[in-house]
């Protein structure tokens, strides 16, 4: 039905609405005025609620299974939320005064709606009415005993094979297929730089060797004409990009295929990225979206919550994230070094303050610094008795793993005391392409000193395909790596590509990673709230959505981690369109009826 929904046109849609439901079309028709429609409409969702759990109800809605009735009250709710004025007035738009004009004349359609917003309203209206088939699955066992647990066990099979045939679309760095293919290119960079196999096992030849422009990227790896396009602005534009030689040997070398798309999006700039930072820069627009600069009461010094802070001794990596939410400050390699005398200040700052207990040293990425400065750093900080926890926020071990030297996890292990002080890495992997024998390598060193490894993965539209990031979770933890939290993608306007309904991470996490034992699916999803932090994205209590735009975006209110200690304000978000998603995914070659369901989350 979904990918029915994403090819008709305007009118079909409209006709599917209203055959959905064809009393809230006649009594908006009815309705004389907005004020009318609006209580109208209230009263009929408040009679069509009270029906589902009204016990001596004798209306057919009280025949359905409990998991659509749950999901109807759902809707309706969410609908309520949508007509109230107050919400209006938030938003600056109406969805009912636009559903009430299409109901009075549905060839004359507001240029300001959308196939988005008819489809959002389409599977609002099925669910208030229990339509949407969720409990198609539903096989209630009835009796107890071996028979029923073979029938249990039999369902229970079906979701495993279902997770075991989804696994098969991805591939592995460390898979000697993909080994294989690596090595030639590797041996195409190492050709390129004149250097050799003792040059690759060093990270400073790395280091020195970054990808940073068109002409070098061009010669090593086939880029296709939107990829040239927007590399080529990027230099024009000096807007940074960098690749490390090891990061590029995960490439497909003759061109662009569904097994690295991910890794190219996250390094080579669209042109719609490069425009959008073009304009905000010419239009002075502050593109500090997380307000990080509200949150440092000292330079090099971000603190958003009661126990721990981030120390940013360096402010650029040896590889950029296009969607990095600190694109506003990190600099090229050579401009990124924080002078001593800020981060010394900034430690005297946390050895001044015995509330915090856990420092997150990140950046840019510290590791980029030399032994002797993470040492000295790392020294300082853990000679604070009241920091009980030093994190180190890194992607070198995605970006170059060789930098992980006996040297440099020996500093780590020189102050990682049990029972004392824990000394932990924060790693950031995307793709399980990206887990190749080098990094497996520098994860079998790091825990045989008994340091922890944690990942947070950013969930983007290239990894959010149907059990990608749950194969990522399966290979993560196999590698030595505890999976900590799936962030949804920050809502800023030039990352637009990469972002993801909200509804599709907690899709996500309800029907994919709830296939994974316990033990595997450890990271919490999570929204950023700008200034205030992380939101988790589990329940009405955290966040609800108050409005469908015109053009088919949700708006959320989002409640803030301190609304159940302390009166804080609420944020408003507004959400990427699950329509375009699904029509993006469509295009992509997806099949989108497996995300049918992607409407009924909030």
């Amino acid at each position: 039905m979904v990918n029915s929904i994403i090819t008709s046109g305007k009118i079909e849609l409209i006709q599917k609405l209203w055959e959905t439901s064809p009393e809230i079309k006649q009594l908006l028709r009815e309705s004389v005025d907005l004020m009318t429609a609006r209580n109208r409409l209230f009263m009929y969702l408040n009679d069509l609620e009270r029906s589902y759990y009204n016990v001596f109800s004798d209306m057919p809605f009280r025949t359905l299974n409990i998991t659509e009735r749950n999901n109807a009250k759902e809707c309706i709710r969410v609908i309520k939320n949508i007509i109230r004025t107050e919400n209006e007035q938030l938003c600056n738009f109406s969805a009912l005064e636009n559903l009430t004009a299409i109901a009075h004349d549905s060839d004359l359609i507001p240029d300001e709606i959308s196939e988005g917003f008819l489809a959002e309203f389409i599977f609002l209206f099925l669910g208030i009415y229990g339509q949407t088939n969720l409990d198609k699955g539903t096989d209630v066992v009835e009796g107890s005993g071996r028979d029923s647990a073979r029938i249990r066990s039999e369902k229970l099979d079906f979701y495993s094979s279902q997770l075991q045939l989804h696994f098969r679309r991805f591939s592995k760095g460390a898979d000697d297929a993909v080994e294989k293919k690596r090595r030639i290119l590797k041996d195409k960079i190492l050709n390129y730089f004149k250097g050799n196999e003792s040059d690759w096992d060093d990270y400073k030849w790395h280091l020195k060797h970054i990808i940073k422009d068109h002409q070098t990227l061009s010669d090593l790896v086939t880029l296709s004409a939107d990829e040239k396009e927007g590399v080529l602005s990027a230099n024009e534009s000096h807007i940074p990009f960098q690749i490390t030689p090891y990061y590029l040997s995960l490439f497909n070398m003759t061109g662009r295929i569904p097994e690295d798309t991910l890794l190219r999006s996250m390094v080579i700039p669209s042109q719609k990225y490069c425009n959008n930072i073009i304009r905000n820069k010419k239009e002075g627009l502050d593109m500090d979206f997380m307000g990080e600069r509200s949150t440092s009461p000292i330079d090099g010094i971000t603190r958003r919550y009661p126990q721990i802070l981030i120390l940013k001794p360096f402010d650029s990596c040896p590889q950029i994230c296009v969607y990095c939410q600190r694109n506003w400050e990190i600099k090229d390699m050579d401009e990124g070094t924080i002078t001593s005398s800020v981060i010394s200040n900034a430690i005297d700052w946390i050895a001044a303050h015995p509330t915090i207990s856990e420092v997150l040293i990140t950046g840019g990425d510290p590791l980029t610094l030399p032994d002797a400065r993470i040492g000295s750093i790392i020294d300082r900080v853990a000679a604070i008795p009241h920091v009980e926890r030093i994190r180190i926020g890194t992607r070198m071990l995605v970006t170059v793993p060789q930098r992980f030297t006996d040297d440099l996890i020996d500093i780590f292990a020189k102050y990682h005391q049990f029972g004392t002080r824990e000394i932990a890495l924060i790693t950031h992997f995307e793709s399980p392409m990206e887990i190749t024998s080098e990094t497996l390598i520098a994860i079998e060193k790091i825990r045989r000193k008994g340091i922890n490894i944690y990942n947070q993965q950013v969930f983007t539209y290239y990894n959010s395909k149907r059990f990608e990031t749950c194969y990522l979770r399966k290979t993560l933890k196999l590698s030595g790596i505890e999976p900590y939290y799936t962030f949804n993608t920050k809502g800023k306007e030039e990352t637009v590509e990469f972002r993801v309904p909200i509804a599709r991470i907690e899709q996500e996490r309800k029907e994919e990673a709830r296939l994974l034992p316990g033990i595997v699916r450890t990271d919490e999803p999570v929204f950023n709230v700008p200034k205030l932090g992380k939101s988790h994205l589990r329940s009405w209590q955290d966040h609800e959505p108050i409005m469908i735009m015109g053009n088919g975006q949700r708006v959320y209110r989002f409640y803030p981690w301190e609304s159940r200690i302390s009166s804080v304000d609420d944020y408003l978000y507004t959400d990427v369109s699950i329509y375009d998603y699904l029509r993006r995914l469509h295009q992509d070659g997806e099949n989108i009826d497996e995300y049918w369901s992607i409407w009924y989350y909030f």
